[in-house]
């Protein structure tokens, strides 16, 4: 209800945008990435969440909707990534398209169960974004949602997204050869939380979340044992954390293993400009963690 009433508050009073042609906010930031480089100059986008907030907590203030109000589309990652959905389509109007861009890609299961984060299915992972397949695939879903919200764009988006996936082609090719120089026994990734899923999926590493899904949940000490034992087991060459990292579990992980410490990893796209720097920048912290 406090949500609702923040959103109403929002969309009622005073100094409201006027509307743009094609005016688009996103609920996480490589969507707002995405969605300048499928809309170019047509489009307005508006990223909520921005460079420093956190994709898993964000809830949108009454200024947030401020900014978004008069928009025509509202990119979400779906999944159950954005619990407060439900409160915003409530509000801003039939008119208005909420797209959950995951809910239309190919999902893995398993290991996010997590319950603070409200996921309709607690076996869907949500973090389909560092699948560059599945990304690219996105740049085809907003395409045709800005297609049929602007026909007379309809061309230029497609054609935008057309050369963005060729983009992502070579952003691929390139992933595949820089990992590659890392050895199959070394192809383990051990993460804060498993958010990394679709990056193993896609090439050839077995996750090891340390967290689960939930970065501030540390596991017990009969989980904890159990992990040690584990990541012992299977020659785990590193631990990557992330930007919410607990250092303190991650300090009792490394000495008592005898594992080094990798370097950050991005996990939801933040601290990162854009989809393809965070794909790089990720790429090659693990390639620096599992080689030396």
């Amino acid at each position: 209800m406090k949500l609702l009433r923040i959103i109403l508050i929002a969309l009622c009073g005073p100094g409201i945008l006027s509307a743009s042609d094609l005016k688009v906010a996103a609920l996480h930031p490589l969507l707002a990435d995405l969605a300048r480089e499928v809309g170019g100059e047509r489009v307005e986008v508006v990223d909520l969440i921005g460079a420093n907030g956190d994709a898993h907590h964000f809830e949108p203030s009454a200024e947030d909707l401020k900014r978004a109000a008069d928009a025509k589309i509202y990119l979400a990652a779906g999944l159950g990534l954005e619990p407060y959905l439900s409160s915003i389509e409530s509000v801003v109007g039939k008119d208005v398209k909420i797209i959950e861009v995951g809910a239309t890609l190919p999902v893995l299961h398993g290991g996010c169960s997590d319950p603070e984060h409200h996921h309709e299915d607690h076996e869907i992972d949500p973090h389909w974004w560092h699948s560059i397949d599945r990304f690219r695939r996105a740049a085809t879903v907003v395409a045709e949602s800005f297609a049929a919200a602007d026909p007379a764009g309809a061309a230029s988006y497609r054609t935008r997204a057309a050369r963005y996936r060729e983009t992502l082609d070579g952003l691929e090719t390139w992933a595949r050869a820089r990992l590659a120089v890392i050895p199959k026994s070394r192809r383990q990734l051990a993460t804060t939380h498993a958010a990394f899923n679709y990056f193993c999926d896609d090439f050839g590493f077995t996750a090891f979340p340390v967290q689960g899904v939930n970065r501030e949940q540390s596991p017990d000490p009969s989980a904890l044992a159990t992990l040690i034992r584990e990541l012992k087991e299977k020659h785990v060459m590193a631990i990557f954390p992330e930007k919410e990292t607990n250092p303190k579990l991650l300090s009792v992980l490394t000495r008592d293993t005898g594992i080094q410490l990798g370097g950050v990893l991005i996990a939801d796209g933040t601290s990162s400009s854009s989809y393809e720097s965070m794909v790089r920048a990720n790429v090659e912290t693990i390639v620096t963690g599992l080689t030396r």
